[in-house]
């Protein structure tokens, strides 16, 4: 009975905080603190309140689950902090099953507005031709020095990615 009662209860601020989240990152290309801090607090106290320990667990290893997996991408500067509390936020609230296969969704939808952002400022090619450039140069590097190429460079095309999380995170409440 907990895991639907939560997820009807996790289903609300979620997605008002999505929401919120996604209109400022479009204009901003910024997850304020102020919103997603709360949230990832809002979500523990709350699932440890419904579920008592099981609950605090449950919401903990979400959180821990979304700094590992939206982590990475940070610390090759492909993401933003802020990215990754808004993350941690949602693992907070819904638990580290679907939080997995909500990072799974966020990437679909993450490369597809990715592809769809970067044909519509006509560099298509160009970023195909980088990100192969890239995978390449990671593939035969093998440690050596040299020319790093990196993910958050000036001349690396950007997107906002809190649309792609809140995507993937309404898709995964859908498909539950």
């Amino acid at each position: 009975m907990l895991i639907p009662m939560m997820h009807s209860i996790s289903w609300w601020p979620s997605l008002g905080v999505l929401t919120i989240a996604s209109i400022i990152d479009l204009y901003t290309r910024k997850v304020p603190n102020w919103l997603s801090v709360p949230f990832l607090f809002a979500g523990l106290a709350v699932s440890s309140a419904m579920g008592g320990w099981s609950g605090a667990v449950s919401s903990l290893t979400g959180i821990a689950l979304a700094a590992l997996l939206f982590g990475i991408p940070v610390l090759l500067r492909g993401m933003g902090m802020g990215d990754l509390k808004l993350a941690a936020g949602i693992g907070a609230w819904i638990g580290p099953g679907q939080l997995f296969f909500a990072f799974i969704m966020t990437g679909i939808f993450g490369g597809i507005i990715a592809l769809a952002y970067a044909a519509w400022r006509g560099k298509l090619g160009r970023s195909l031709d980088r990100t192969s450039d890239l995978l390449f140069r990671a593939r035969t590097s093998r440690g050596e020095t040299g020319h790093r190429q990196e993910l958050g460079s000036p001349n690396a095309m950007a997107i906002p990615y809190a649309p792609a999380i809140a995507l993937g995170t309404i898709f995964s409440f859908l498909a539950n």
